[in-house]
């Protein structure tokens, strides 16, 4: 179980705020990509701190205290994914300090609750096991290819048709053997980037 779309939640105790952002993610890059967003967005902030977990067994994960004590709070964001029995989600919590120190107790409290709000708040789905796979052809194959994978029914990122055609194509777990037949035959090639949930 994942979510579908990004969410949001909020704390507030003795005038520091925590304002949490849950989001789908699938991979390590994504979540860099996602922290170094909100690092920039939220740069007056105090805190930064998040926790994720990928993959089909959840069996890739970090937790980030981001300078509070340790474990005051990655530890705690990661206990509430856990709790929810998510996967590919990452939630960051951005702290506004508000004059008055909370205690260890009183930040795993805010830290843990902030991000308890943000995944009540998501919409919840069941996602089916499968990988992202690049392709790459040329413009000749491009109609087998685009068969392939209309015919499918793959989800499409990273298009790209510039001197060499490339595109991303996510193909269920179960539809894997089938696709690398089917795509062998109209392709250049076929790169397989990660498994994912």
């Amino acid at each position: 179980m994942s979510i579908a779309t990004p969410s949001e939640g909020l704390f507030k105790d003795q005038g520091s705020r925590f304002l949490a952002f849950a989001y789908p993610v699938e991979t390590e890059a994504e979540v860099k990509e996602i922290l170094a967003r909100i690092r920039k967005e939220y740069h007056d902030a105090r805190h930064h701190c998040s926790a994720f977990r990928l993959g089909l067994d959840g069996a890739q994960w970090r937790a980030s205290d981001d300078g509070e004590p340790a474990g005051s709070a990655g530890r705690p964001i990661l206990g509430q994914i856990d709790s929810a029995g998510l996967s590919d989600v990452l939630v960051v919590v951005v702290r506004y300090f508000g004059g008055i120190k909370l205690g260890i107790p009183g930040l795993i409290r805010a830290y843990r609750t902030a991000t308890a709000d943000a995944l009540r708040n998501a919409s919840v789905t069941e996602k089916i096991a499968g990988s992202w796979f690049t392709i790459g052809f040329d413009y000749g194959q491009m109609p087998g290819v685009m068969k392939v994978v209309k015919d499918m029914d793959l989800p499409q990122r990273g298009q790209d048709f510039g001197t060499d055609c490339t595109m991303q194509v996510r193909v269920r777990k179960t539809l894997r053997a089938d696709f690398l037949e089917k795509i062998a035959k109209v392709s250049n090639f076929t790169k397989e980037l990660d498994q994912l949930l």
